[in-house]
């Protein structure tokens, strides 16, 4: 029964929609009607600026996190390893739902890589600062926050299987399935990237200029 209110609480959690109030208490828009239509933060960046787009993915990277440390509050899991990385899965997977369809905002939410990455910090922080690596390196590099994401996630299994030797099966499997999720709910990133018309967070803005003013 602990578990199943627990569960509840993480989706609760997962449904704090941070770019849809931040959108509406400081600018006065609703985000799901401008840029993309995503509650989340690579929409944040586009459409409400660096600040604000950071602000939004570190609040929605902490729901992740603060679910899978609810797996704390029963006894039996504080001291059972296998079984306490199985239940902070569930755990973190019901604030990614929640997040994607969060109850506080019609359930029209984002796509839950920031509260991804939150649930994977909170279980394994090296495995999640290496991939965050990644994402940043790709983000300076093209300053695309989906294609971040995307190479982000591909990383992640592979640092999991290979680099770290996780040896929980489940969380292997879960691994995989991340990076399987984060392609699937980014196809039309993808497609814009290839057609050449996907959006760039505005970061980095004076190194661009220049090198656009060195052009000249």
């Amino acid at each position: 029964m602990k578990e199943v209110l627990l569960i509840v609480a993480a989706y609760l959690i997962g449904s704090v929609p941070t770019a849809v109030w931040v959108s509406k208490l400081v600018f006065g828009i609703d985000i799901r009607e401008y840029g993309s239509g995503n509650a989340g933060a690579t929409n944040s960046f586009r459409v409400m600026g660096s600040r604000w787009g950071t602000f939004v993915m570190i609040i929605d990277m902490l729901k992740g996190l603060v679910a899978v440390k609810l797996a704390y509050l029963v006894p039996f899991y504080v001291d059972n390893e296998t079984a306490r990385t199985g239940f902070q899965i569930g755990l973190g997977l019901a604030a990614v739902v929640g997040h994607i369809f969060p109850i506080w905002a019609d359930f029209r939410g984002g796509k839950g890589v920031a509260t991804l990455f939150g649930l994977v910090l909170g279980i394994s922080p090296w495995s999640a600062m290496c991939s965050v690596g990644v994402f940043l390196l790709v983000l300076y590099l093209t300053r695309f926050v989906s294609l971040s994401s995307i190479l982000a996630s591909i990383a992640f299994p592979i640092f999991i299987v290979v680099v770290f030797n996780f040896d929980n099966h489940a969380y292997r499997v879960f691994a995989i399935a991340v990076a399987l999720l984060v392609i699937l709910t980014h196809q039309k990133n993808i497609g814009r990237l290839l057609k050449g018309c996907e959006s760039k967070v505005p970061i980095l803005k004076y190194r661009d200029r220049r090198k656009e003013r060195r052009k000249v």
